[in-house]
């Protein structure tokens, strides 16, 4: 059997694409717009509006429910991503 190198706590790399994906469309981001799970949303030129508004369309969109305190603690796409994935096995 192989060893595993997942972190338990990571979420899939398929979650943070299809994240990247939401918040690039969200913000409305250009194409060379590097995006990475490390990529802050603040650093995008998202707001707390936006915030508030990508934190609806990935409930949306992974069919998850997020708490205020939770959604308000989500500052980069790999937060979102674990998260997510989180609420997903609940």
């Amino acid at each position: 059997m192989m060893p595993r190198l997942r972190v338990s706590c990571a979420a899939a790399p398929e979650t943070v694409e299809k994240v990247s994906t939401i918040v690039r469309k969200q913000l409305a981001l250009a194409e060379e717009t590097q995006v990475t799970g490390e990529t802050k949303f603040a650093e995008l030129g998202a707001d707390s509006l936006d915030t508030v508004e990508i934190v609806m369309k990935l409930e949306e969109e992974f069919g998850v429910g997020v708490e205020e305190e939770n959604a308000q603690t989500i500052t980069t796409i790999q937060e979102a991503a674990d998260l997510i994935e989180t609420l997903q096995k609940k």
